[in-house]
């Protein structure tokens, strides 16, 4: 399944036949990553995507770039969200069956924010079996609420730069001030305790179910996800070998 490569300019191609190179070993992987707001899985995944050279399937994305192509299901999708009604879990999992087609998909995925729930699991699941594959290996993030809460809501931003405060891990110089220009440091609305709690309770409500379905199939990694990055990239690597 290789792409055009009469197409890609020469540097890209250079860097596109070394991966092809590196990659050629890889064994297949397709993963599922699932973890509450904060748990890490943002870190992990470009470094996951990488080491095994998988290609990064975030639903969200998918659903505008099919909807920004008008692709057949694309079209589709945006006649539900103009109704302000939900995308349809087929219509989501044929948008991961055509990105799987990519070449970038061709040693297998990493999915994010997907399944939500046991039915999205299921479909998904029927989906691979009819292309003679499965999902290898769900990886979650498990982390205590009250570590989450910690990290998240210990959160401050300098928002004309971007540049990002912790009250505990990585404080300012003045508390509630960003180092360099002096100006005031903001919390971001998702930040705080209140918005955290429903989120957390929204996540263990829909996903406990998901990773029960998975449990049954013997194939969840449970990560220490409030270990440091690396020593949960150890635990992803240990997990995947």
């Amino acid at each position: 399944m290789a792409a055009n490569l009469e197409d890609v300019p020469s540097l890209d191609l250079m860097h596109e036949l070394l991966r092809r190179m590196k990659c050629s070993s890889k064994p297949d992987k397709r993963l599922i990553l699932i973890g509450p707001p904060g748990s890490g899985k943002g870190t992990q995944s470009p470094l996951i995507k990488d080491e095994y050279c998988l290609c990064h399937l975030a639903t969200g994305d998918m659903l505008r770039a099919a909807v920004a192509a008008k692709t057949p299901l694309g079209v589709k999708a945006k006649e539900a969200m103009d109704k302000g009604e939900l995308v349809s879990d087929d219509l989501v999992v044929g948008i991961i069956d055509e990105a799987m087609k990519k070449p970038s998909c061709q040693n297998g995925f990493i999915l994010d924010g997907f399944p939500r729930t046991v039915v999205q699991a299921q479909k998904l699941d029927e989906m691979l079996e009819k292309k003679g594959t499965k999902v290898d290996k769900v990886l979650n993030f498990a982390i205590d609420d009250a570590i989450l809460e910690e990290r998240i809501t210990g959160r401050w931003i300098h928002p004309s730069s971007g540049r990002s405060y912790h009250t505990k891990f990585a404080p300012p110089k003045v508390p509630g001030v960003d180092d360099v220009t002096g100006e005031p440091l903001i919390q971001r609305k998702d930040d705080t305790a209140e918005v955290l709690k429903s989120r957390l309770e929204a996540f263990h409500r829909q996903t406990e179910p998901v990773i029960d379905y998975y449990y049954k199939k013997g194939i969840v990694a449970n990560l220490h996800a409030e270990k440091p990055p690396k020593e949960v990239m150890a635990e992803v690597q240990k997990a995947l070998s």
